[in-house]
């Protein structure tokens, strides 16, 4: 009888964990499913894009929609290639995407190595003022910024979005974050070895904190390649603008030419793509490391 009992037993329990088993296979299921779509959502404009760059304007918002056009015109390219502005602009975007990156990597993670490594009076109270910095977000500051850089005359030149982008409190605290994971062991068996702080910083903090600095670079190629409101407030001049505004002047030049904006926009995007291409293991490592999940 006992055994009878325990037998009974034994198959209602691997009976649940059968069922078990299978519900959480039909969850798992529909949870591919769904990230499916929201995946396809997400890279459907893209794909709109690219697609109106090859068709003729009139073929843009046709109905039914055509993704794939009926033939590939080549000529909002052959535009593009021989505009006497465009190239202008994306060299402008690089130049300014270039030295803001340069400028901040060097500012941002001394910083952060400061905070992370140096005992200074009044470290926590000022590391708490700059987080605080993080809730007055930039709109907030325009028309100051604007009289500001317009009294030291940086108004119209690439000097108004990069001097102002080399530092960011959000890549400081995310590079303190990566530097206080650092064993201080290390930093002290540097110092008895007669190691100065920038050299400690330089051969020993910076190269162990690869993946921080690798998504504090592509976060900053991004955010600069893409930023729209400050090239199009503190620029004034077409020959000193940048990539992001510039494809805004084929509107006035040629009318709403949405298929010469969208081939515009589609060359715009190859250095970003490129990029996170490259980077993108340091930059899934910088995420998780850093504890910020998306």
């Amino acid at each position: 009888m006992g055994t009878l009992l325990s037998s009974l037993k034994k198959d209602k329990i691997n009976i649940a964990y059968s069922d078990s088993t299978y519900l959480q296979k039909i969850l798992k299921i529909l949870f591919s499913v769904l990230m499916f779509f929201i995946g396809l959502m997400m890279i459907i404009p893209f794909i709109f894009m690219v697609s109106a760059a090859f068709k003729h304007t009139g073929e843009v918002f046709t109905e039914p929609l055509k993704i794939i056009p009926d033939e590939l015109y080549w000529g909002n390219f052959q535009y593009l290639l021989h505009h006497k502005t465009y190239f202008i602009w994306y060299l402008n975007s690089i130049i300014t995407v270039t030295l803001t990156i340069l400028l901040r990597t060097f500012i941002v993670s001394t910083a952060a190595y400061s905070f992370a490594r140096l005992k200074f009076r009044g470290k926590e109270l000022l590391f708490f003022i700059l987080i605080s910095t993080m809730m007055i977000t930039g709109d907030m500051t325009i028309i100051p910024r604007y009289l500001i850089y317009n009294s030291i005359g940086l108004i119209d030149s690439l000097a108004v979005i990069i001097i102002p982008s080399a530092f960011d409190v959000f890549f400081l605290f995310l590079l303190r974050q990566f530097f206080m994971k650092i064993p201080n062991d290390l930093s002290e068996a540097a110092i008895i070895d007669g190691c100065s702080h920038f050299k400690i910083y330089y051969k020993i903090i910076m190269p162990l904190a690869k993946p921080g600095l690798v998504t504090m670079i592509l976060f900053t190629f991004i955010w600069t390649w893409n930023d729209y409101i400050n090239p199009y407030i503190f620029i004034t001049t077409m020959k000193t603008q940048v990539l992001t505004v510039g494809l805004q002047y084929f509107q006035g030049e040629a009318g709403a030419n949405y298929s010469l904006q969208m081939a515009g926009a589609s060359l715009a995007i190859i250095p970003t793509v490129i990029l996170f291409i490259i980077t993108q293991k340091y930059f899934i490592e910088g995420i998780s490391g850093s504890g910020i999940k998306g």
